[in-house]
């Protein structure tokens, strides 16, 4: 029998999921700041819930987290964000990523969404590889950041 694969809304209750692939792919336990953007992304009064996850056999196994934004940062167009994607490693490269991506585009078109933002650290050239198929293109925005002292 098959596996069944779903995907769905993220929920309060996929933490332990998102940090148990998050923790294998980074080797970092970032449970802390998983429990606080979840709480984030599952509250209604503080966001529209764009986020995404995919289940195996009731598994979580992987996950796309972002968000819309209606005018911020000086941009007028209703514009969104994705900041994390994660899939766990046992089960990368057979296309879970893509499939996640695009019904998180899918989703954001409906949304009246027109440009869709990400940031990927320069030397990550999966990433950006895994982006590009996918039509994303540098942006005209210029990423600024300050080192604290």
């Amino acid at each position: 029998m098959a596996a069944e694969r779903i995907m769905r809304v993220l929920k309060k209750g996929d933490l332990e999921g998102i940090v148990a692939i998050d923790t294998k792919i980074t080797n970092q336990n970032r449970r802390e700041y998983y429990a606080r953007k979840i709480d984030t992304i599952t509250d209604p009064e503080r966001s529209i819930n764009t986020s995404i996850v995919a289940e195996l056999d009731g598994k979580v196994v992987g996950f796309i987290m972002g968000d819309v934004y209606f005018g911020e940062f000086g941009i007028p167009e209703t514009s969104a964000t994705i900041d994390t994607l994660g899939v766990d490693p046992s089960i990368q490269n057979k296309g879970l990523a893509s499939e996640l991506l695009d019904q998180f585009m899918m989703n954001m078109k409906a949304a009246g969404v027109n440009k869709v933002y990400t940031l990927v650290n320069w030397d990550d050239f999966a990433l950006e590889k895994f982006f590009s198929r996918h039509k994303f293109v540098p942006s005209k925005r210029i990423n600024l950041e300050f080192q604290m002292p």
